[in-house]
């Protein structure tokens, strides 16, 4: 296969695409802390933290939103899971065990859920964190000993 040089100029005097070649650009980010311990014992997905929240309005429908949540995190309890997830609005992007999960009695990590969402609106979404316990005999734990979480969302450019 042949090399086109195009307008007659060697490959390395290019030094960009043409304008409509779309790059994936981070257009905006918005993010968001909290450094609050907090618990449940629900074995429903609840709000991790009403500050562990971001709002962000795509710039066009076809632009994708990439999330990522980064905490500490675990259960107490004897082999319960601790589980962890993020939703868009009402939407949980995770399934029913969500994207994180820590197994075992009284244990921590930190770890961080991240995902490649396609809105498809130009409306302000809410990207927000959320967990839960596996089993009513334990408890879930989100920002143990008062850890910093945090989430952010960057639109990309589509």
């Amino acid at each position: 296969m042949a090399i086109i040089k195009p307008n007659n100029n060697t490959i390395s005097a290019i030094t960009a695409l043409p304008a409509a070649i779309s790059t994936g650009k981070v257009l905006q980010v918005v993010t968001a802390t909290d450094g609050t311990q907090r618990n449940t014992t629900s074995t429903s997905f609840v709000t991790a933290s009403n500050t562990l929240s971001v709002d962000i309005t795509p710039s066009s429908s076809s632009n994708k939103i990439f999330v990522i949540c980064t905490c500490t995190f675990g259960s107490n309890g004897n082999n319960i899971a601790g589980l962890g997830t993020i939703y868009r609005d009402s939407t949980n992007l995770g399934n029913a065990n969500g994207m994180m999960a820590n197994y075992g009695n009284s244990n921590r990590i930190s770890g961080s859920m991240s995902i490649l969402d396609s809105p498809s609106t130009t409306s302000s979404v809410t990207y927000q964190a959320y967990f839960r316990q596996e089993s009513a005999s334990g408890q879930c734990d989100i920002n143990w000993n008062s850890t910093k979480s945090s989430i952010t969302a960057y639109e990309i450019e589509g």
